[in-house]
């Protein structure tokens, strides 16, 4: 759903900015003090979490791949405010932002990173492969788009249980290119699923952009054929994703089935950590950190509207910065996997040899 149809849903209407293709909305619905906080908080743990991460992949202290969030966490942070409890997350491998907007504790995050056996999946999955049915945080995978069938699958347990949870699938603008995605779309719509898809189009698959690689670079309209509605959200501010989130979460609730929603986003990193990112200019970045950086949104408004004081802020920093140091400082000293770790959460042929 975009254009008239989009505003007619309640959607921005968005005028793209030529150099960073961000797109700039009109006035979203404004947030409270407490909750404009509440976003700072989290938008700011994920940041320094992930700034602390990559510091130490570049130690050699977190090995296989790494995908960084820096830039995007408006997106999940929005939605997660627009969700109630019972409601289930899944994702692609750029995944440490979802895991801890879910309330999964950085430590056992940072020490999966590290290959621990404190981590959320005992140090075996990594970066990309991380799980908690307690927080209904079903993934972290490492496949381009398979999280799809799965959200979709989710979805279809929740409507066969009449739990009336939601299911939030994220994935990016490559992974919308990929043919499983319309499978779901057509199998969501059919049985009415209560699922919205969350596309994070960061305007990069890789290091292909999106212009140079998509028929249809907007990826609202991609459940047309389906009949699905969807709408494009500047995902840099969270005010307006948590507005697009409402709508979506409370169509797919109320059994109108599936809801697109294009969250228009920008990862300041590379596509993971062994990309030099040549394929963008130093001046696009930096356009886009100045100009539509989340945190610093959040930020000016705290300061300017409500009051908040630099010191206040400081101490947000401050409380942030402890916590991701205490994680990282579990993650290299937490002791590594046993090796009969080896053998377990796997199926194995009865006569495969085991050591």
């Amino acid at each position: 759903m975009s254009g008239a149809a989009a505003e007619t849903a309640g959607g921005p209407k968005a005028a793209e900015d030529a150099v960073s293709g961000v797109n700039v909305t009109a006035e979203p619905p404004p947030l409270g003090r407490e909750e404009e906080l509440e976003a700072y908080r989290m938008m700011l743990l994920i940041r320094r979490f992930e700034e602390k991460a990559g510091q130490m992949y570049g130690m050699g202290l977190i090995g296989g791949f790494c995908h960084l969030y820096i830039g995007q966490e408006a997106v999940v942070v929005g939605m997660h405010m627009a969700t109630r409890e019972g409601d289930q997350n899944i994702t692609g491998y750029r995944d440490h932002g979802h895991m801890l907007v879910m309330g999964m504790d950085p430590k056992g995050v940072m020490a999966e990173l590290t290959g621990r056996r404190g981590g959320y999946s005992k140090g075996k999955g990594g970066s990309m492969h991380m799980f908690s049915t307690e927080k209904k945080f079903y993934g972290g995978h490492g496949i381009v788009g398979a999280q799809v069938p799965i959200g979709t699958g989710l979805a279809f347990a929740s409507r066969y249980r009449g739990d009336d949870a939601v299911c939030l699938t994220y994935f990016g603008d490559g992974a919308a290119n990929q043919g499983q995605v319309y499978e779901s779309f057509n199998m969501a719509e059919l049985w009415r699923l209560p699922v919205v898809y969350v596309i994070e189009n960061n305007r990069y698959a890789m290091g292909t952009a999106v212009t140079r690689a998509t028929a249809q670079p907007d990826f609202s309209r991609r459940g047309v054929s389906f009949n699905i509605p969807g709408e494009q959200v500047d995902g840099m501010d969270v005010r307006a994703v948590k507005a697009a989130g409402e709508r979506a979460i409370a169509w797919a609730r109320s059994g109108k089935g599936p809801y697109i929603l294009e969250m228009q986003t920008y990862r300041y990193r590379g596509h993971s950590m062994s990309d030099p990112a040549k394929y963008r200019t130093r001046d696009e970045v930096e356009k886009v950190r100045a100009e539509h950086d989340p945190i610093d949104q959040v930020r000016r408004r705290l300061l300017d509207r409500h009051g908040v004081s630099e010191d206040e802020l400081k101490q947000i920093d401050a409380d942030v910065r402890r916590v991701v140091n205490e994680a990282a400082d579990f993650a290299t000293h937490d002791p590594e996997p046993d090796p009969s770790e080896l053998w377990t959460d796997v199926t194995l042929p009865h006569d495969a040899p085991r050591g």
